[in-house]
């Protein structure tokens, strides 16, 4: 053998050894942290990574793994839901208007990768299904009546024990022995069916239905003109009004753990976080206690020509911000410090709810 060519044997092999090695570490460890329509694509790359991708355990995962926002789900009255994200390469839902499911549905709330829609007929039947496997469930009826647009949160984290979904639903409804007065109903899925809380929120606010957000055992909603926010937590059992930081134009949300509330003038962000949901607030000086870590940020006008006007924040979490300018849907990421511009934006008046494509079990 020609010794000359030993050392580019050996570079081939050696090479050919890295390449097993990054490939099988990507599909180990990266894999998982891609949203679903990149995971489909993936299977495309080798009979490996199609078996990996296929298995109920990568599954379950990518639903704990992969936290990104992918797009949003919107809908007009008495029109099917649609999807919009800011890269249909690699995020996108195979029914958008959701026609999988039994009846037409309004969409109302989602979390890590499940989403909560009602019919518009009939019972006004809940629905739970994740629109990447197209898997559905239908809710047994509520004791309490929710109004024509529920308040309803949903509430899912993904469990490293549990492979099948166990979640909650959330509705904040007015009260029909109180005036002004709100009560809230749970639905477990784990128990499978639902149950009246006894407490009631005396506070006489009217909620903004489609406000609603869960952070840490609590779900938070905003009153309308500005009134504060109600809270509802879990655990506990009890409701409160927060006053402070609430505006008619800003948004709630969730960073870093915390409650978030959220407006915009031109293309500045300013953001205040919740340090003591339980602080007093009927005493002096208690809002600055309670609402604290005001940052400001500025998105790229290069990307996204605002005008200096009031900016509709549409979410806020993980990191990331979505706002709408009138024909303008933008996507801002907080760590990054880059601006993203929707490919087509949704009517001003649609109903959005953002969406994280998991391919979690239900």
């Amino acid at each position: 053998m020609d010794r000359g060519k030993k050392p580019s044997m050996f570079l081939a092999a050696k090479n050919s050894k890295l390449y097993m090695d990054l490939k099988d570490i990507i599909r180990e460890h990266a894999l998982a942290f891609l949203p679903a329509k990149s995971l489909f694509r993936c299977q495309g790359v080798c009979r490996d990574w199609m078996l990996q991708i296929s298995t109920p355990f990568f599954a379950h995962n990518q639903s704990l793994s992969y936290h990104g926002i992918s797009g949003l789900f919107c809908q007009t009255h008495d029109n099917p839901p649609s999807f919009v994200t800011t890269d249909p390469k690699s995020c996108g839902v195979p029914d958008p208007s959701l026609n999988f499911l039994p009846v037409p549905v309004d969409i109302r709330s989602s979390s890590n990768g499940l989403l909560c829609c009602q019919g518009r007929t009939g019972d006004k039947t809940y629905y739970m299904c994740n629109p990447i496997t197209k898997q559905w469930k239908s809710i047994p009826k509520q004791n309490a009546n929710h109004g024509s647009d529920p308040a309803v949160v949903l509430v899912f984290e993904p469990s490293l024990l549990n492979f099948v979904a166990e979640y909650k639903l959330v509705c904040a409804f007015p009260s029909a022995d109180f005036d002004g007065a709100t009560e809230f109903e749970i639905y477990s899925s784990k128990e499978g069916s639902w149950k009246i809380s006894g407490e009631i929120c005396f506070a006489d606010r009217k909620l903004i239905p489609k406000t609603g957000v869960y952070v840490n055992g609590i779900v938070y909603w905003q009153s309308r003109n500005g009134g504060g926010i109600v809270s509802f937590d879990l655990m506990k059992d009890r409701s409160q009004l927060l006053q402070g930081y609430s505006r008619s134009y800003s948004s709630i949300g969730r960073m870093d753990g915390k409650l978030c509330t959220a407006c915009s003038s031109g293309s500045a962000v300013s953001v205040v976080t919740l340090s003591n949901v339980y602080s007093n607030t009927m005493q002096i000086g208690s809002t600055a206690r309670m609402w604290k870590d005001k940052i400001t940020f500025q998105l790229d006008n290069k990307a996204l020509s605002l005008p200096q006007e009031y900016m509709h924040i549409i979410y806020i979490g993980n990191d990331v911000v979505l706002g709408q300018c009138g024909q303008a849907m933008y996507s801002y990421d907080m760590k990054k410090k880059e601006t993203k511009v929707f490919p087509t934006t949704p009517h001003y008046d649609a109903r959005v709810v953002p969406y994280t494509s998991t391919l979690v079990y239900l």
